[in-house]
């Protein structure tokens, strides 16, 4: 039977959970990878792209590196807040009825506990891709992000297109 059809057969909750573990899986494995075996730390910045790079930077706070947290009570208060969170997701994740919104949730819970399992583990957060123009084009300008990241995104796109572009009748069955 083709992936597709066994993916349809599943419930939104399965698929939402399914989306989570495959994130947080990945993530997971990538920073194993980056870390200690492709050893990043050891390497020079490497261009993928003019406007990309590949690099280690650790992240002590949120997004763009607001609010550092690198004493433990702050990284414990930063790490409640994300649970927090991470939970009031998993409950709309559960409730939902569309499919749509259940794996985008499910990319944005992944992505959200990989980098809380970093936090947990290293104290911060390891980012490998930095994202970079010479023009001063907002706050993308100078931004890097680890595969975690890319799923978050991926998943509030999933949300935003689904809120704007689908019908509110074709949600559920999506």
């Amino acid at each position: 039977m083709p992936i597709s059809f066994k993916l349809a057969a599943l419930s939104p909750r399965a698929l939402g959970l399914s989306a989570a573990l495959a994130a947080l899986a990945f993530d997971q494995a990538h920073k194993f990878w980056m870390l200690h075996i492709f050893n990043v730390a050891d390497r020079p910045p490497m261009s993928l792209a003019p406007f990309l790079d590949v690099v280690l930077s650790w992240n002590y706070g949120v997004s763009y590196s607001l609010f550092p947290a690198h004493e433990t009570m702050a990284r414990l208060a930063l790490l409640a807040l994300q649970s927090a969170i991470i939970a009031g997701l998993a409950i709309w994740m559960v409730r939902t009825p569309s499919r749509a919104t259940a794996t985008a949730l499910g990319l944005i819970i992944g992505g959200a506990l990989g980098n809380a399992a970093d936090r947990i583990a290293r104290g911060a957060v390891a980012d490998f891709f930095y994202l970079h123009t010479s023009l001063p084009v907002g706050p993308l300008a100078n931004y890097v992000f680890n595969l975690a990241d890319v799923f978050i995104t991926a998943g509030v796109a999933v949300l935003i297109i689904e809120g704007f572009f689908l019908p509110q009748e074709r949600r559920a069955e999506s």
